[in-house]
């Protein structure tokens, strides 16, 4: 719901939305999760600025009733993967993947990414591909590696 509120204003800005998370406890953090669209760097003025857009927005809109905390960050290189779109985009780098149910006689998953095939994610672990269906990942995100820092100072020079 917040998420289906916020992406209009992010996607006028110049941002795609990563991920929305709202997190319990004494004091809830809502965390806005966002990259540019010309996937350059983003940088602590961008998240200010999303900041300040998204608090009027959801000031007007009141969608969380109590009290909480926006923070609004970038995914960072070791980046959560949510959508199917995330795994052809780092297809080659290592991930970390957890599945809802096993598959194959496994839930975790730690290896390559292989892309995507359909609604199946591709992973290879020790030298066997893994098709996990979308709807099965409970959760997944790149891990920091010396490739990946690589790739992430390529395209960001």
């Amino acid at each position: 719901m917040i998420g289906t509120m916020i992406e209009p204003v992010l996607d006028g800005m110049g941002y795609d939305l990563v991920r929305v998370q709202l997190g319990g406890g004494q004091d809830p953090c809502l965390q806005i999760m966002v990259e540019r669209t010309d996937r350059a760097e983003m940088t602590v003025d961008d998240c200010a600025t999303i900041s300040r857009q998204i608090s009027k927005l959801l000031d007007e809109e009141d969608p969380i009733s109590d009290a909480y905390t926006l923070e609004v960050s970038s995914p960072g290189i070791d980046r959560p993967l949510v959508g199917l779109g995330d795994y052809d985009r780092f297809a080659g780098f290592d991930a970390r993947v957890e599945s809802r149910e096993a598959v194959l006689g496994r839930k975790r998953f730690k290896g390559v990414l292989g892309g995507t095939d359909g609604n199946e994610i591709l992973i290879e672990v020790d030298g066997e591909t893994y098709a996990v269906p979308f709807h099965n990942i409970h959760r997944a995100k790149l891990l920091l590696t010396d490739e990946l820092i690589a790739a992430s100072q390529k395209a960001h020079t």
